[in-house]
């Protein structure tokens, strides 16, 4: 079988990967948690997620129909390092919501004519009306990680950013949008595990970039952004959710929980929502435990 980009990522794992992360991937079994720094040995019993996670879904069905009866605004905005999650977490989001009411904005690299306006201003269309939940698959959050790291942008233009995006998101709350962050963090090892799967896998190859790639060579790059990210931009009006998704079904119960407690919509059932992990989830200060 024909690999993406010539095979690429075996290639990191077999001559380049630090060997504490090479002999993690290869002596782990398949439930196995590979961050010993990570709360839990073993991945959520999947009996125990499907239970949790239908509770969950039972009462985002009774947040949307809150939302579009009040014509109260939701957006949710999902970042994170490569393969942490985010595309995974906002399928269960939306799994039994209406299409119609939640909308998934990910939106390719800007046109030249969108590179010549406001950065903020093309995400400014994509924000929900009233009754609708938006999510944000990725976001103006770019700037500070994805595009310092690739030299995307000048540091210039990333000081101004982090300038004004305090203010920005101030006036998105103050719209009477809740607005809601998350930060999805995954382990090195299990991040490389995930992405040997993808290279192997026809079906999820064209989740594959040529950043994937490269990325893989600039950890350190990524943790130092990622790092001055979350201090420049956590505020009291918009602050950062940090989920540890090392395992994905834990990971995504939690920020679905999240977004639950945080509202208080009609018909609610604290029993279904439960308590949050605050090992899982929790403030900026568990993004690199």
């Amino acid at each position: 079988m024909e690999l993406p980009f010539d095979g690429a990522i075996s290639a990191y794992f077999n001559d380049d990967a630090p060997g504490e992360v090479r002999n993690a991937i290869k002596r782990a079994d398949k439930n196995d948690i590979l961050d010993g720094s990570y709360p839990h040995s073993e991945r959520m019993p999947r009996k125990a997620y499907e239970k949790d996670l239908h509770s969950l879904q039972t009462e985002l069905v009774k947040l949307q129909a809150w939302a579009r009866d009040s014509g109260e605004r939701i957006a949710i905005v999902f970042e994170g390092r490569d393969a942490a999650g985010k595309g995974g977490t906002i399928k269960r989001f939306r799994e039994y919501l209406n299409p119609r009411g939640a909308r998934v904005v990910a939106l390719p690299k800007p046109s030249d004519k969108e590179q010549s306006q406001w950065y903020f201003q093309r995400y400014i269309d994509h924000f929900p009306a009233g009754g609708e939940i938006v999510f944000f698959d990725r976001s103006w959050y770019n700037r500070g990680v994805v595009e310092k790291v690739f030299e995307f942008c000048t540091d210039e233009q990333r000081t101004h950013f982090f300038h004004q995006v305090p203010e920005f998101e101030k006036m998105i709350v103050d719209e009477g949008i809740h607005l809601f962050k998350f930060w999805l963090n995954v382990g090195r090892a299990e991040q490389l595990r995930r992405f040997l799967k993808r290279e192997s896998d026809p079906l999820k190859q064209w989740k594959l970039s040529w950043i994937d790639v490269e990325g893989l060579k600039k950890w350190d790059d990524y943790t130092a952004a990622i790092g001055e990210t979350l201090t420049f931009s956590h505020t009291v009006d918009a602050p950062w959710t940090v989920i540890r998704s090392d395992d994905k079904r834990r990971a995504r119960c939690e920020a679905i929980r999240h977004v639950l407690r945080s509202i208080e919509y009609s018909r609610k059932t604290p029993k279904a929502v439960g308590k949050p992990d605050p090992a899982i989830c929790a403030g900026p200060e568990i993004w690199d435990a």
